[in-house]
């Protein structure tokens, strides 16, 4: 059997690529198709040395850097793409990953990290947080991202089963796509994130600087709670904003080596996280560490923290991304986190291990493709009938229930 996987862009190495990574891991004989592959050598040893074969906007101009540029010619790259060779299509999307081509004897399952987040119900968001809210170059953006709407529903239909990431991603499949899938959480590794008991009198967060991360947020909030210690791991566009607050209790540290990040979540007091993520791996890499999480509560967040309506807690929620919503729920972790222990915090995080993720992959992917055959048996074969048999478009009957959204 040849198997093809299918990932959007490969230029770092981040959650998405981590999920890519175990896809590999348990069909290291597939073969891997991407828009661009610009990965430095020590990011692809995590895919285990594959170089993917990628479209022609690997060689225009700039595409290393700027290929966020391209997104309009992307739908037309990946439909490029042949894989008309292999019978098991694997695609691994939050853009266009999934609109590959596909026939009628191969079966296609795609694990949607999101659908287009851009383009569907963050469109607005995106067009603020990007200066083009009003002006030609919002007409301009408006009419693209209207165009990709259309093309990623319309490529739906050739996806035989989707996998969400999260319950809170199988609702925008379900709003964007009409179909029903099956969640399995992605892969956390929970073994290089190790248990610590005792923890020091400090905050932690790290992340990426960038708008939705909303980090200049939580700073605000330190900076309004004087006697709160806060340590932040992180850079990005957003790091003069951060700088900018000036709070004597926050140390920013930016970028920083893995065991730098370790010693500090380990140690925390608890991790904060402000996002509103497709899923959320930073909250269960600071649970592995037996570290409460303080989050904002919308998104994947409620399916990875176990909040104090839980007979064993791991964090608290806030309902808004406000300082003043933050400065509330750090006050009500200070209540209550005598209820909250790391042993609980790393029992959560276990839920989410890569070889819990690579089991219920692989076992899906099984179940499909024994359905799958059955259904290309003829009728006939199976069992005498009489009359003309019809061929249906049906995929009720192929349909194999883990966890549906």
């Amino acid at each position: 059997m040849k198997i093809a996987i299918v990932h959007d862009w490969l230029v770092t190495y981040a959650g998405a690529e981590r999920v890519l990574a175990s896809l590999i891991h348990i069909w290291p004989e597939a073969d891997l198709f991407s828009v661009i592959d610009f990965l430095s050598d020590e990011d692809r040893a995590h895919l285990g040395g594959k170089v993917a074969k990628t479209t022609f906007i690997q060689r225009l101009p700039k595409a290393r850097t700027r290929y966020q540029r391209y997104l309009p010619l992307m739908p037309m790259a990946i439909e490029q793409l042949d894989l008309s060779g292999y019978d098991l299509i694997i695609s691994s999307s939050h853009a266009v990953a999934k609109g590959v081509l596909s026939g009628p004897d191969q079966l296609h399952i795609s694990y949607v990290h999101s659908p287009i987040r851009y383009a569907w119900d963050l469109q607005h968001q995106y067009l603020q947080e990007s200066g083009m809210a009003r002006g030609l170059k919002s007409k301009l953006a408006r009419m693209i991202l209207h165009y990709i709407r259309m093309w990623d529903q319309r490529t739906a239909a050739g996806v035989d089963d989707f996998v969400a990431n999260s319950y809170f991603i199988g609702g925008r499949i379900s709003k964007a796509y009409r179909r029903e899938s099956t969640v399995i959480y992605p892969p956390v590794n929970t073994q290089a994130f190790t248990l610590q008991e005792q923890k020091q009198d400090y905050y932690f967060t790290a992340s990426r600087m960038v708008p939705y991360k909303r980090m200049p947020m939580i700073i605000e909030a330190f900076a309004a709670m004087p006697d709160k210690r806060l340590i932040v791991i992180g850079d990005g566009p957003e790091m003069e904003r951060a700088k900018a607050i000036h709070a004597p209790n926050v140390t920013l540290l930016g970028y920083q080596p893995f065991a730098v990040l370790l010693e500090h979540m380990r140690n925390a007091r608890a991790f904060v996280f402000a996002a509103e993520e497709d899923f959320g791996i930073s909250p269960v890499e600071a649970q592995a560490c037996g570290t409460p999480v303080i989050a904002f509560g919308k998104g994947g967040a409620l399916e990875t923290v176990c909040g104090l309506d839980h007979p064993q807690p791991t964090g608290v929620f806030y309902q808004h991304q406000t300082v003043e919503s933050l400065v509330a729920a750090v006050s009500e972790f200070e209540t209550e986190r005598a209820r909250i222990t790391a042993q609980a915090c790393r029992n959560n995080a276990e839920r989410f291990s890569e070889e819990r993720f690579e089991t219920e992959m692989h076992q899906f992917v099984e179940q499909r493709l024994s359905v799958a055959r059955q259904s290309r048996v003829p009728a006939a074969a199976r069992a005498p009938q009489a009359g003309p048999t019809l061929v249906s478009n049906d995929l009720s009957g192929r349909v194999v229930q883990i966890k549906s959204v």
